[in-house]
């Protein structure tokens, strides 16, 4: 597959250009402070009163870490000040308790995710006490159904920590990894031992983690495909089930924190593209499904096996294997989704305290989709997550007639089918192999608000 996949340089470099990750459709960009605390709640009644109650879904944020990495875009707090941290989670406790006197009591939680920042900044006693909050609050899913995920620096912690989260119920784990070379590490300000990294792997397979992924960038400083072979070497001697292989987006502009790092260090935009050819087919050598976007699987994964099944979904951790829940997001920036409507907390830890602390939900912004944006919302979601649409499947959910409705998009993507990147008739559009790299091109022209001028100054690059 990759073989097919990426060879040609030249569509590479054609189609390298700025666009939206869809991570959601309207993407951040759309939302607005129309949209606040009261609409929210509107949202949520709307949603207690479905005919089949949805599961529920909740992402913590927490933007705690004890060091900068350059390459980091993430909203963070750099401090050791571990005060901060405990009065964080006493605000998130008092969230909590505001977002579950919303919610009807037959929505059981089968989904948690922590992301930050840091989550294993966090003691494990305030992880504990985080969980059982929640638990207190919210009814759980049964064990079985549950997918608990945290996303760990194996800086902070070791074969004792993972023990204590297989214990609090977490069952799958991604890892910080991005490049194990010395040289690069010191460049992005990120020094980890391959051993530690892969004593935490290995614990977490023996307490019955059922998912471990690791994150690795490509186009960071020093890289050089040498090194990043490397990298791949000691990589698959761990075997995780997912690897996500994220593209360095350096904007300096928009992220101070980048700025650390010199231009002059960069690989060039040639050698970027080798980082990622050689990168990926050897991950196709070492058995693992591209999934789409950054993110590939090993066959037994319930990723690949959404993959397969066509019930993949993208939100914003990335890709996910459950459509059907409505998302609560918690904490400073934190994004939700209930029903067709997307929510963002406010972005300041100090924002998010003192709404909280004077009983308010700290909505900060978001969006009330319109039936053109559940409509393209669809039609993206088909193409980044099955590499087809079905416009017979589309019309029966929407009441369009596809063709006539998309006319000026299809047109837009015929210099792609001509490339070989995807094949358009009367009833379908279907990525094909050699496409599948290009998804978010694919996607691009269903996206109404999408303009080049505002694509170049919000998005990264495609590739």
């Amino acid at each position: 597959m990759a073989d097919r996949l990426l060879l040609d340089r030249t569509l590479l470099r054609r189609y390298d250009v700025t666009g939206p990750r869809y991570t959601s459709y309207p993407t951040a960009a759309q939302f607005t402070e129309a949209f606040d605390a009261g609409r929210y709640r509107e949202r949520v009644a709307w949603s207690n009163d479905d005919p089949i109650p949805r599961p529920l879904s909740l992402y913590v944020h927490v933007p705690f870490c004890r060091t900068v990495c350059f390459y980091c875009a993430c909203n963070k707090v750099i401090t050791a000040n571990y005060r901060r941290a405990s009065d964080y989670l006493a605000r998130l406790i008092d969230e909590l308790d505001l977002q579950a006197a919303l919610f009807a009591d037959d929505r059981p939680v089968e989904q948690l995710h922590l992301g930050g920042g840091t989550p294993t900044y966090l003691s494990d006693g305030d992880l504990a006490t985080l969980i059982d909050a929640i638990a207190q609050r919210f009814p759980m899913a049964a064990p079985a159904r549950r997918e608990f995920s945290i996303e760990v620096d194996p800086r902070t912690v070791d074969r004792e920590r993972i023990r204590n989260l297989a214990a609090l119920g977490f069952n799958r784990l991604s890892l910080g990894v991005q490049d194990f070379d010395a040289d690069v590490q010191k460049a992005i300000n990120r020094v980890q031992g391959v051993q530690a990294t892969a004593d935490i792997v290995e614990e977490a397979r023996h307490q019955g983690f059922h998912s471990i992924n690791l994150d690795l960038m490509y186009g960071l400083p020093l890289q050089t495909p040498e090194r990043l072979s490397q990298t791949l070497d000691a990589v698959m001697t761990m075997r995780p089930d997912r690897i996500a292989l994220y593209n360095y987006a350096h904007m300096p502009q928009m992220f101070r924190i980048q700025r650390q790092i010199p231009d002059a260090s960069l690989p060039a935009a040639e050698m970027k593209l080798t980082l990622l050819i050689e990168a990926m087919q050897r991950l196709s050598r070492e058995g693992y499904h591209y999934i789409g976007m950054d993110h590939f699987a090993l066959p037994g994964d319930a990723l690949a096996a959404a993959a397969d099944e066509g019930t993949l979904h993208r939100n914003f951790q990335g890709y996910a294997t459950r459509p059907d829940l409505d998302l609560i997001g918690l904490g400073a920036s934190s994004i939700g989704q209930i029903g067709d409507a997307f929510s963002q907390n406010v972005r300041d830890p100090a924002g998010h305290d003192a709404a909280v602390s004077a009983g308010e939900l700290p909505i900060w912004r978001g969006v009330a989709l319109t039936a053109d944006d559940c409509l393209r919302r669809d039609v993206i979601q088909a193409v980044m997550c099955r590499g087809r649409v079905d416009y017979a499947a589309i019309e029966a959910r929407h009441p369009i007639e596809f063709t006539d409705y998309f006319r000026d998009a299809l047109v837009e993507l015929e210099p792609l089918a001509v490339d070989g990147l995807l094949t358009m008739d009367h009833a379908s559009l279907q990525v094909t192999e050699r496409g599948r790299l290009f998804l978010r091109n694919v996607a691009m022209p269903f996206d109404a608000y999408l303009t080049a001028g505002r694509a170049e100054r919000r998005f990264s690059r495609v590739i």
